[in-house]
């Protein structure tokens, strides 16, 4: 067998080698692994929509962080405060669609995206959209959010009047 010969059959093996530890490590999540972590998100908007500092901080991590401002236990519970009395107790629902949940080497990543309603309002109204990134990972208690970064949709660009 020629160099090229043995350089391609060698470089076929590794490609193949690879792929074939993608493919197993796409199935390292589970169908329960799934619907567990679609309960997090949800567990996540009511805790948030509720004011419950506690019950949102416990969806993450001890060390875990949201917009990387917000940090362990304590973080995360102020920011609720802070989020509510910015907010002056008007009723806010997080609303979320098109969750995509990939496997990780640390877990597993989601992203989906985010309509905030002020449903006080007659008819509710939007308050802003947006889409989070999260990291998730499986902790002794479950799924749980490493870290959770939002940002919101820019507003269109002016039009230019001639």
């Amino acid at each position: 067998m020629n160099t090229f010969a043995r350089f391609f059959t060698r470089a076929t093996a590794v490609i193949a080698l690879a792929a074939a530890g993608c493919a197993a490590h796409a199935a390292d999540l589970t169908t329960q692994d799934y619907i567990d972590i679609e309960q997090l998100y949800a567990t996540y908007n009511h805790a948030i929509d509720s004011g419950d500092g506690e019950a949102w901080a416990a969806t993450f991590t001890p060390d875990g962080s949201f917009n990387t401002r917000f940090t362990g236990k304590e973080g995360l519970v102020g920011f609720v405060k802070m989020w509510r009395e910015k907010m002056n107790g008007a009723n806010r629902r997080h609303w979320n669609t098109n969750l995509r949940i990939t496997p990780s080497a640390e877990g597993a990543n989601g992203t989906v995206m985010l309509m905030l309603l002020d449903v006080g309002a007659k008819p509710p109204s939007i308050v802003s959209t947006g889409m989070y990134t999260d990291v998730l990972v499986k902790t002794p208690n479950g799924w749980r959010f490493k870290t959770r970064v939002v940002k919101g949709d820019a507003p269109p660009a002016p039009s230019a009047t001639p």
